[in-house]
């Protein structure tokens, strides 16, 4: 029996050739066909040179355990989510490695209505049965029949907005040459025949396996200067950037300022308050602040869950909350199957900018002076469980306030932490925010002693 080493904690990811191949890639699709026994699922693929051998692969492996595809071609993964909810299907598998680098790739797997599947929902099952070899012969094989799903998609995303209420906006749109491009063209047609004054400014937008632009992963610093120097080459009003698979967006302000993800969750959390006040608002540990005191002020509630996408689903569903938002720019949506979506955030981010008359820029700076944040910084350690521990000893005596959902929280009533084992890297990873009104201390001087500390 060969061990599986692709197999991780929310998806699968492998190096290709070694970790993931053709073969690899059928028994995954006979396993998840054999366990589930759905009676159709759809597959699509991102842009990465070696997802269509995989997805075929993936494909011959459902037919053989008699589940039929609908192949929605070349899709982001929350097309796939779209189709798993929208269609009568039950599941989906998006082929796709997102933003790792060129020589991976990888599937993010659903079931009925784009549930999860992850290591506690069945994963390890698909693994074990891959790994095995244990396939039941059956009787009819499955059919396979291609399906155009982004004429419906679209009409979905324009569910999110009022055309209406939009006043003339200059976006600047980096699909980093992954797989956004194509929605992005089909929203444009859409909003011309609408009469929605939008133009897009479109930059690195061919789709292209090759990435001439490296691999599109906005959170990299060093992968933001196109997307910034367009904003101000235009003089736009905002610029939107995506990741491989388009599960993420990052956006940039008129002056072409990244925006941490976490002053977006404020923002799209006051997009659906402002609408629908009450509602309940998901979000991860790691910075909570500005979410409560948006949440308060527009007098909805606010619920924690652990980070990671099947934890933050699964409270969004017990709690039937409108959104969930996670700081590494993850963004869920109720009326999106509980998914998460890289088109719906910016579309409801130029609706707030409409609504309100103000900037993108005014709409945050107020969250970013009141609780300034250290953006996430990861370091490799040697062993994370000890070096969580040695911090937790370090401000024992401070008697900070503890919170455990992930990870450690150690709240000091002017400033906070989190710290964090990264669930897909042999990573540990620091969230720092402080008040602004209670806070004589700069956030360099906290990111510096955690610094010392973590490394020293």
């Amino acid at each position: 029996m060969t061990k599986l080493t692709c197999f991780k904690a929310y998806d699968i990811r492998g190096k290709l050739g070694t970790e993931l191949n053709t073969e690899i890639a059928y028994k995954i699709g006979r396993a998840y066909g054999q366990i589930y026994q759905p009676e159709t699922v759809v597959v699509g693929c991102d842009i990465r040179l070696s997802s269509e051998d995989l997805k075929q692969a993936t494909i011959r492996g459902l037919n053989d355990a008699g589940v039929n595809v609908l192949d929605l071609g070349m899709t982001g993964t929350e097309e796939v989510y779209f189709g798993a909810f929208h269609l009568d299907v039950q599941g989906g598998i998006e082929i796709t490695a997102s933003h790792n680098p060129m020589d991976y790739n990888g599937m993010k797997l659903v079931r009925e209505n784009a549930r999860p599947i992850s290591a506690d929902t069945g994963l390890k099952d698909i693994q074990a049965l891959a790994e095995s070899n244990q396939f039941i012969e059956t009787a009819t094989k499955g059919t396979v029949q291609t399906y155009n799903i982004l004429p419906e998609f679209i009409d979905h995303l324009m569910t999110y907005i009022d055309p209406a209420s939009l006043r003339p906006m200059k976006l600047v749109v980096n699909a980093g040459n992954g797989a956004a491009g194509h929605v992005i063209d089909a929203l444009e047609i859409k909003f011309k025949a609408l009469n929605i004054p939008v133009e897009f400014i479109k930059i690195h937008h061919e789709a292209d396996g090759n990435f001439p632009n490296g691999i599109p992963n906005p959170i990299l610093v060093e992968n933001r200067a196109s997307t910034r120097d367009a904003v101000i080459a235009h003089a736009a009003d905002m610029g939107i950037a995506w990741d491989g698979d388009f599960d993420r967006c990052f956006l940039f302000d008129e002056k072409g300022q990244f925006i941490e993800g976490y002053y977006i969750v404020g923002l799209l959390a006051q997009a659906f308050l402002l609408k629908q006040a009450g509602e309940k608002i998901v979000h991860d540990p790691r910075l909570v602040w500005n979410t409560f005191d948006v949440v308060d002020q527009y007098q909805g509630t606010a619920i924690q869950s652990k980070s990671g996408h099947a934890f933050i689903k699964d409270v969004m569903r017990e709690y039937n909350a409108v959104y969930g938002g996670e700081m590494s720019a993850h963004h869920y949506f109720r009326d999106f199957a509980y998914c998460d979506s890289g088109m719906i955030p910016w579309l409801l981010a130029i609706s707030v900018v409409s609504e309100t008359g103000k900037s993108l820029s005014s709409l945050v700076e107020e969250m970013i002076a009141k609780f300034p944040c250290s953006g996430e910084i990861n370091f490799k350690v040697e062993d994370t469980q000890a070096t969580i521990q040695k911090i937790f000893e370090h401000y024992a005596e401070q008697k900070p306030e503890i919170d455990q959902t992930d990870g450690v929280s150690l709240n000091f009533g002017t400033w906070r932490f989190n710290v964090r084992a990264s669930n897909t890297e042999p990573l540990l990873r620091l969230n720092i925010e402080s008040r602004r009104d209670q806070q004589p201390r700069p956030m360099q001087s906290y990111i510096d002693e955690l610094t010392q500390l973590i490394q020293g």
